[in-house]
């Protein structure tokens, strides 16, 4: 005797009234998000190791956890996890390229480029340094 559902009632996993997905599981795009989500977090002070990584970490993540809300893959949390991480990633490589934005428009720096050129021997390159660190310090 062959059992019947009703309308509303779903027959696996996946959403409810969506048939099941049968064939093998699509999980590479929640794989690919954590291990770019990882590379993001390894790879954040390079700035645009980070900056690449973590958006595409963060792409290939909803791509992944779609796939999983529609039941094509087994996965979602790993994509999310990844999506998070790339995401992470991102804003760290976003404050560090700030700061370094922030460093170089500073007149510190201003100063310690034009000591660094006028500057003859290694004696001199070095005092430049102090100096710039010096001006640095006494602003903080």
């Amino acid at each position: 005797m062959t059992s019947y559902s009703s309308p509303g009632q779903s027959q696996g996993p996946g959403a409810p009234g969506t048939a099941p997905y049968r064939g093998n599981p699509r999980n590479g795009m929640g794989i690919a998000a954590l291990v770019l989500g990882i590379l993001a977090l390894v790879t954040f002070w390079t700035v645009l190791g980070g900056i690449l990584l973590g958006v595409a970490a963060i792409v290939f993540g909803i791509i992944g956890y779609r796939r999983k809300k529609r039941g094509e893959a087994t996965n979602g949390a790993m994509a999310l996890i990844g999506a998070i991480a790339g995401a992470l990633g991102l804003v760290a490589s976003g404050l560090i390229l700030a700061a370094g934005v922030s460093i170089l428009n500073s007149e510190e720096f201003d100063n310690y480029r034009d000591c660094m050129e006028a500057a003859n021997s290694t004696s001199e390159e070095r005092q430049c340094a102090e100096d710039f660190g010096d001006e640095a310090n006494q602003n903080n």
